[in-house]
């Protein structure tokens, strides 16, 4: 009879030879994929065989066929969205949470998963200046952690008119108003139409040149929905510029109209840990409920979100689920009973181990060195001849637009430029920035959140950038 080293060694050693491979050699492979769609396609969507393969040959299979089509996010000159990289013992947690397989749904099915997940929400709690008491769950990202935290509000407001929404459903229920920027991110979108409160029944609001919701604004707002059950959206770093709302002045204002806030802050809360920038986050304590990643700023791997709600009741009631099958324990925190998953992966032990190598200074450090290379790179970039500056980085996001050299250029000019750059520099390998369209003009997104960058690689991105420039 096989050992178990002999089922699984050789494979296990096999994927962590390329996985090394693969991490090793990020500064010297193209940042962008290579490989054509056409290619992988044929590579990967061969026929499955009737016959089992060994399992050391199908990771090798693997490795070679998806050669190009992996991109190198992992790395240090990845600047596109907000994706950041994978902590080397957040990594090393997360391979062994998929080798100890436990499903992270209840303290019985995986205890030390379960005490884990309860420690770092704690911790999580610490630096993101969150109560102490409020309940917290740990998703696949900010899309379900919105659709948690927003279950819970949509409980919270319709109890609060006398409705059962998890005994009676929606039907018949009083309507839910939702006041938000306009600059609300598009997973707000998609969570409130899982919960089946629809797009008809947002009210976009306009902001301020700096992308803040402004008070007088929300107070106009909040008087033309009464009485109807109220949620307010507010932002901690929007996808474009970073922008923060006011939370010490807004939250406040819709207190008083008995309004719920959920803050929106995938990666802009993380702002909270750092004390040169936590300014920014003043207030937002008081919110009722809060959604960030952990796949973002903490740099834990795919996928990793957190919901945090102030009232724990709330968001249980929303939540949790009781059969007769299930084992619960009488003092132990069961995850079931704050996520909208029951299988689910332990994502835990990742957060866990990210947590414990940075420790409270080390979060700090991640989030002010991160905003320090996006300044400089959108400074830099944007001083190069036929650059400008769109947006100077508040914290880890800017926008860089590249201007048609020739006279009389028009916008739509400017907007085709911009996207011929961006693609020239994925072409160069040497970084990769995304698109997008900002006020009505497209440009590009500088997003910084990944642990590897470093000074070295802003010099190399600029200079990359530069020799696109002269050539095109």
């Amino acid at each position: 009879m096989k050992t178990k080293y002999a089922i699984f060694g050789n494979t296990l050693e096999t994927a962590t030879r390329s996985a090394l491979a693969h991490l090793e050699n990020l500064d010297c492979l193209p940042v962008a994929a290579t490989a054509s769609l056409d290619s992988l396609r044929s590579r990967l969507g061969r026929a499955l065989t009737d016959e089992r393969i060994a399992p050391e040959q199908v990771v090798l299979e693997l490795v070679r066929d998806v050669d190009g089509g992996i991109v190198g996010s992992a790395g240090g000159r990845f600047f596109g969205w907000v994706i950041g990289g994978s902590l080397p013992a957040a990594l090393a947690a997360d391979w062994l949470a998929a080798a100890w397989d436990q499903n992270a749904c209840l303290y019985a099915a995986g205890p030390a998963a379960a005490i884990v997940e309860e420690v770092a929400g704690r911790w999580l709690k610490e630096i993101l200046g969150l109560p102490a008491r409020a309940s917290f769950a740990m998703v696949t990202g900010c899309q379900m952690a919105h659709v948690t935290c927003l279950a819970a509000a949509r409980h919270a407001v319709l109890a609060g008119r006398g409705w059962d929404v998890e005994q009676r459903g929606l039907y018949g229920a009083p309507a839910i108003r939702i006041l938000s920027s306009s600059e609300r991110h598009g997973t707000i979108e998609r969570a409130l139409r899982l919960l089946g409160l629809g797009r008809e029944q947002v009210t976009d609001l306009p902001v301020d040149p700096q992308g803040r919701l402004e008070p007088n604004v929300l107070e106009r707002a909040l008087q033309a929905v009464r009485p109807a059950p109220t949620i307010v959206l507010l932002q901690a770093g929007d996808v474009n510029i970073g922008a923060y709302d006011p939370f010490a002045t807004l939250i406040p204002i819709a207190r008083r109209h008995g309004a719920w806030v959920h803050v929106d802050g995938a990666f802009g809360l993380w702002a909270a840990a750092s004390g040169r920038y936590r300014h920014l986050v003043e207030g937002v304590a008081e919110a009722d409920s809060w959604a960030t990643d952990g796949h973002k700023w903490l740099n834990v791997p795919y996928d990793c979100g957190y919901a945090f709600v102030a009232d724990p009741e709330p968001h249980r009631a929303s939540m949790s689920h009781r059969a007769p099958y299930l084992t619960h324990h009488a003092e132990a925190r069961d995850p079931v009973d704050w996520t909208p998953e029951s299988s689910r992966r332990a994502r835990g032990f990742a957060t866990y181990a990210a947590l414990r190598q940075l420790g409270r200074n080390g979060v700090a450090a991640l989030v002010e060195r991160c905003s320090e290379h996006a300044r400089s790179l959108v400074l830099r970039m944007g001083r190069l001849p036929g650059a400008e500056v769109v947006w100077e980085p508040v914290i880890n996001q800017g926008l860089v637009r590249f201007l048609d050299p020739r006279t009389g250029a028009s916008d739509q000019d400017h907007d085709h430029r911009t996207d011929q750059v961006i693609a020239t520099i994925l072409q160069t390998g040497e970084a990769f920035f995304g698109g997008t369209t900002w006020r009505g003009r497209r440009a590009m997104r500088v997003s910084v959140s990944n642990w590897q960058t470093s000074e070295d690689d802003v010099e190399r991105v600029v200079n990359a950038v530069a020799g696109v420039l002269d050539r095109i």
